[in-house]
């Protein structure tokens, strides 16, 4: 059975992650369980999340689920911002909001970036970096 979409074309906040992440050397986009996934050969963001807190569901429609760089993780966790979603949070993923008008889209960016060089192709890696 597939899963309904989950979130709006229109979102906004999806418009940036878009932007981000589709900038990003290989980059593709397709819809993972009813969410947008971004990927090169894995999946290194996923736009909205949920995790159940006592026993219910709590939805993050407009959240970014990244893998941080592991010397990160610790100060993220502390972050009220932050939370540990649902299936990949045991992989070691985690979400943080971003449809908050105070939202740092540039602290976003380098979550992204993270994301993508714990991910992508060594080649894809060597080709962002060749773009600085």
């Amino acid at each position: 059975m597939a899963h309904p979409q989950m979130f709006d074309d229109d979102d906004p906040c999806l418009a940036r992650v878009r932007e981000l992440a589709l900038a990003l050397p290989g980059a593709a986009e397709k819809v993972s369980h009813g969410r947008p996934a971004f990927f090169t050969g894995k999946v290194f963001v996923y736009y909205g999340g949920s995790l159940k807190v006592d026993g219910e569901w709590v939805q993050h429609p407009h959240a970014v689920i990244v893998q941080p760089d592991p010397a990160d993780r610790r100060a993220l966790i502390e972050d009220d911002r932050v939370f540990v979603p649902a299936y990949l949070g045991p992989s070691g993923w985690l979400g943080i909001d971003v449809d908050d008008p105070n939202t740092d889209w540039s602290e976003v960016a380098e979550l992204v970036d993270a994301s993508f060089r714990l991910t992508a192709p060594k080649r894809l890696i060597a080709e962002l970096d060749a773009r600085t």
